[in-house]
């Protein structure tokens, strides 16, 4: 059911960026309130021009806008809604980012590099922003990067009741790595199933991993990888060949992120891979999904997010 939308003299300004205009409009149906008007434009040289349609002096507003193909595009236009808003009297801008794609750069790991999720929290300060809401950031720590709060929403109960209504016998939830261990665990305590790890080695910056080995009991067991994003679907398709390898009775997948760069869709049809889960967070994809891809709403959860903070109540259960 849709949520009561707005207070009555503060009705909630949703506007959507051109990496989520579907997404604007799932949340905006489900808080009951038409989409804020603004429009953007891409002049010949790609230099990008946003404009606010809307009386929002003295207004919260909120931007919803993912961050992928083409990622720094969406950034900037992203930097440019926020300046607008602000500039135009807004009394506060929470950027929406369902798909925050530089939460990948969040450490200086090797010699020279730059800590982009760092670079683009102070890009995003910078331009005005008083608050973030996202879901599943790669690293947690990134809110630290943020003076303003962020408010890290995590898709698991959504993702789970999606796999519990069409559940599989005999689950057991796979971590793809090790760095995804502790949430995976979570996944299998909420579903009720076993659990095991995948050892994988990714040698470079190009996207391709290997998975060395399977650790814990996957014969006869229907497995589910679990991740929070999936680019070339590599990792996925590596790990679901070990799992039937060892015997495992058939594999889905179920990512937060399904960013699907050109090429993925191919390597997901050849593989063991019978489903693959993902929220409706990236909309921009390159190549049109598979029928092995089931979406799953997230504007239910965004949405809701945005009500309680407009109506400055808690948020605490939404993390469950």
């Amino acid at each position: 059911m849709p949520a009561s939308a707005a207070l009555s003299d503060d009705p909630i300004l949703v506007f959507g960026g051109s990496g989520s205009r579907l997404l604007t409009g799932k949340i905006c149906a489900y808080l009951g309130v038409p989409a804020a008007r603004g429009e953007t434009r891409r002049f010949s040289e790609g230099n990008l021009f946003v404009r606010v349609l809307e009386n929002v002096r003295g207004r919260r507003a909120y931007v919803v806008q993912t961050i992928a193909f083409s990622a720094n595009d969406h950034f900037m236009e992203l930097l440019f809604w926020i300046d607008a808003l602000k500039r135009a009297s807004a009394e506060s801008v929470t950027a929406v980012i369902p798909y925050f794609s530089y939460a990948k750069g969040d450490k200086k790991d090797e010699p020279r590099v730059s800590i982009r999720a760092r670079v683009c929290a102070d890009a995003l300060q910078s331009a005005g922003v008083d608050r973030v809401v996202t879901l599943d950031l790669h690293a947690a720590q990134i809110q630290g990067f943020f003076k303003a709060p962020v408010d890290d929403l995590q898709a698991l109960r959504t993702v789970c009741e999606a796999v519990e209504a069409q559940r599989p016998g005999n689950l057991v939830v796979v971590a793809p790595d090790a760095g995804f261990t502790k949430k995976a665990r979570r996944y299998a305590a909420r579903l009720r199933a076993d659990f095991a790890l995948a050892d994988k080695q990714r040698s470079g910056h190009d996207e391709k991993a290997e998975c060395l080995e399977v650790i814990g009991d996957v014969q006869g067991k229907h497995a589910l990888i679990v991740d929070d994003f999936t680019i070339s679907g590599g990792t996925l398709v590596e790990v679901s060949k070990k799992l039937i390898e060892r015997g495992a009775s058939g594999v889905w997948a179920a990512v937060t992120h399904g960013v699907f760069s050109a090429g993925a869709m191919a390597r997901i049809e050849a593989s063991p891979l019978a489903k693959v889960l993902m929220t409706d967070s990236v909309e921009t994809q390159p190549e049109p999904l598979s029928a092995k891809v089931q979406v799953v709403g997230a504007a239910p959860l965004l949405g809701e997010a945005i009500r309680r903070i407009h109506q400055r109540e808690s948020l605490s259960d939404l993390y469950d």
